[in-house]
């Protein structure tokens, strides 16, 4: 039985996968976490939180590196720690140097600190010669309305230091721009308590579908795990609005996506830990969009699951404790499985989802998750605000995006204005 070190968590899916991936192995774990009301606010009523089950909650500030590199030490001096792990974006490069102050498996922390910070990501990939778009680092305003006039309209305005695409909007003009831009400044510190920089990213808009590429790397070699779709809606914002594991591409993209995250994985320095990296499959050849150093979100781990056998959390458990990750597949009996979300459109209190009773019953379903009458619900400008969601497989080719997408449609939200 081997021991981990989770630091911090998100409260949604991953809360939960990541938990049961450790109790599954046969493991067990400690949790870290500077405020622990949290995650027992994010509970269920009249439920224990799954990070709560861990072998010991500690308590320190997982923001300021200064003292909790020595609270970590001496806590592992008594608890003698395994592996480092955490599925929140925001920890990723604090785990990073535990695991390192430790002596523990894991990537270098400076690996995890630029693919966690869009602007040195564009910066070393695009010195790297991996495809990407034209882009400007931005300090101020002066600079930010400069740059875009010299990369010309329409533009992807972006924080450097968030994620769920909080904040990323599409931009038409410098009237747009400023918006975005205030809109932005107006948010200094992230929901962990953490102050952001002011830096902001400008790309330029990228047409094609996009996908993700879910890798895992181990003793040296990067497994590919295979790719999936994304649609996005809510523009100006980018919102995901459903996947589909497999995605549905002609071999010859399936491969260039492939290729262009594996040659972005080396670029950074990647060599261990589980990936999700997001690709745009432009008229030009695929353009990285990003790198995330962490098992994807939006519940795409269980797509893959339910289709190959797989499962992401527990290959990143494995890879955490310097083990080779088990990446064998199996036959479940699905060839493709899909997940659309339910995406409000404005401000309110939820009344019922009417339908939900006949959609639950359909064939094909394998997940309805509905929030409870009475949920306050505000408009959608980041994948933060969805008002739950609907995953369904196909037995015989890609049809579970088509499946899901119907079944999307009998659902139908009440919501009353406050």
């Amino acid at each position: 039985m081997a021991h981990l070190l989770m630091v911090e968590s998100w409260v949604g899916s991953m809360s939960r996968l990541l938990p049961r991936a450790i109790r599954e192995e046969g493991h067990e774990f400690t949790f870290l976490t500077r405020d622990l009301h949290h995650y027992l606010r994010s509970a269920p009523e009249g439920t224990a939180h799954p990070l709560l089950a861990a072998r010991h909650v500690l308590t320190a500030d997982t923001n300021d590196d200064e003292t909790l590199l020595p609270f970590v030490q001496r806590a592992h001096d008594s608890l003698c720690f395994d592996g480092v792990i955490t599925s929140c974006d925001y920890y990723l490069p604090a785990a990073a140097r535990i695991a390192g102050r430790l002596g523990l498996p894991g990537p270098a922390p400076e690996a995890v600190e630029n693919a966690c910070r869009k602007d040195a990501t564009r910066r070393i990939l695009a010195e790297a010669g991996v495809p990407g778009p034209r882009f400007a680092v931005c300090g101020d305003w002066a600079e930010t309305a400069a740059a875009a006039r010299d990369l010309g309209y329409p533009l992807v305005l972006k924080p450097v230091d968030l994620c769920a695409g909080m904040f990323v909007r599409r931009v038409d003009d410098e009237p747009a721009l400023a918006h975005a831009y205030r809109a932005l400044a107006g948010f200094p510190v992230n929901a962990r308590g953490q102050r952001r920089s002011p830096v902001v990213l400008l790309e330029e808009l990228l047409e094609g579908p996009e996908v993700s590429v879910e890798t895992v790397a181990h003793g040296g070699t990067t497994h590919v795990v295979g790719v999936t779709d994304k649609s996005v809606g809510g523009a100006p914002a980018f919102v995901e609005t459903g996947h589909m594991f497999p995605a549905a591409l002609p071999p010859a993209d399936t491969e260039a996506a492939e290729r262009t995250a594996l040659d972005a994985l080396k670029a950074l320095g990647l060599d261990s830990g589980v990936a999700h990296t997001e690709i745009k499959l432009t008229p030009a050849g695929p353009r990285l969009v990003e790198v995330n150093p962490r098992p994807a979100g939006n519940r795409i781990t269980e797509l893959i699951r339910h289709v190959t056998g797989i499962d992401l959390a527990a290959a990143g458990v494995a890879v955490a404790l310097g083990r080779a990750p088990d990446l064998r597949r199996a036959d479940t009996g699905l060839t493709s499985a899909a997940i659309a979300f339910l995406v409000p459109d404005g401000d309110g209190v939820l009344e019922a989802v009417d339908g939900a009773d006949e959609v639950l019953d359909a064939a094909g379903v394998l997940e309805l998750r509905l929030p409870e009458p009475g949920t306050a619900v505000r408009a959608a400008a980041s994948n933060n605000e969805y008002l739950g969601h609907i995953m369904a497989g196909d037995t015989g080719g890609l049809g579970a995006r088509d499946r899901v997408e119907s079944l999307l449609a009998g659902l139908r939200p009440r919501v009353v204005a406050r």
